[in-house]
């Protein structure tokens, strides 16, 4: 989350004309994240998170966002619901991007990840997995293997030469083993810690659906790791991993195929972080309200996983 693009009076009271949740009140930009451009929506009738969708999201897309947060949502995933103006529609347009309003959800993102956390987390996840199977659109990931060496070949000249030929061979690595014929479906591909709410020690809600796609649901669970499972100094915290993954097996069991390729895929979807905020940090505007994030952090986890030799590495 992030904010990219200013909204004036004016064209937020036009926008909200379509809509019957009221008038606005209130609109607070939020620099967290680097996606799109997102508000705290307030009017006379409620609370709501204005997302108006930036580059990197294609409109083609949003019907398979959006209608993954109705249908989730009907299932009892606790997610942000779209919007629908009264037209029906959830997408309109707003300071010239493609712009959606949804539903405000109450709840703390973790700071300090503990592994009371990780347990909840885990269990959502497969929650989510199990949820999405009927879910009739498909997207595919465009952040899976086939698209890490162009975010590298975009970014190499901004390190330096022993950085580069480590990425390199990790690449190639990666490239000639990724797996294939693992159960897949919907994933959310993006579950940080800021993606999740809890109030009171419990998790209250997933948000942010927007790398959702169908891809292994074990990568899903590889992200998972990566995201709730390594301390400030990016040292494994495998009781923390031992809690999500046991937590996830009791909703939805990991085969043993997805089991045996589990350090592969955390090791994949380390390098797909790293490669995405290297490339933000050196592509985003310097004039841009965003926090950005810094690609060493998953330098370190990538290495952790290079170095593991078995699931037994991962606490199981």
């Amino acid at each position: 989350m992030a904010v990219y693009t200013e909204v004036s009076d004016a064209e937020l009271e036009a926008f909200l004309s379509e809509y019957d949740i009221g008038e606005a009140d209130a609109l607070k930009g939020v620099a967290e994240g680097v996606e799109n451009s997102n508000y705290f929506l307030t009017t006379t009738k409620g609370q709501y998170f204005l997302t108006l969708y930036e580059k990197r999201v294609d409109p083609k897309d949003l019907p398979f966002f959006l209608g993954l947060m109705d249908h989730l949502s009907a299932r009892g995933i606790n997610c942000p619901q779209p919007i629908h103006g009264r037209d029906g529609n959830a997408v309109r347009t707003l300071a010239g991007r493609p712009a959606a309003i949804t539903t405000f959800l109450h709840g703390l993102s973790p700071r300090r990840i503990a592994v009371k956390h990780c347990g909840p987390v885990g269990a959502a996840l497969a929650g989510l997995h199990l949820a999405g199977r009927d879910f009739a659109l498909k997207r595919t990931n465009a952040l899976s293997v086939a698209g890490w060496r162009p975010l590298f070949d975009a970014s190499r000249r901004h390190v330096d030469g022993a950085m580069a030929g480590e990425l390199e061979a990790e690449l190639t690595f990666l490239e000639a083993r990724w797996p294939t014929g693992l159960p897949s479906g919907v994933i959310h591909a993006d579950l940080f810690n800021d993606n999740v709410f809890f109030l009171h020690d419990k998790l209250s809600g997933l948000i942010d659906f927007y790398f959702a796609c169908n891809d292994f649901f074990a990568y899903d669970v590889a992200i998972c790791l990566n995201a709730w499972c390594f301390e400030s100094d990016n040292s494994f915290n495998a009781t923390k991993a031992r809690s999500l993954l046991q937590a996830y097996d009791k909703v939805r069991k990991l085969g043993e195929d997805e089991r045996r390729v589990l350090p592969l895929l955390a090791r994949g979807s380390a390098l797909r972080f790293l490669l995405t905020r290297l490339y933000d940090w050196t592509h985003t505007p310097a004039d841009a309200l965003v926090k950005r994030k810094d690609p060493q952090e998953y330098l370190a986890k990538l290495r952790f996983h290079r170095s593991t030799k078995s699931l037994a590495d991962y606490g199981l």
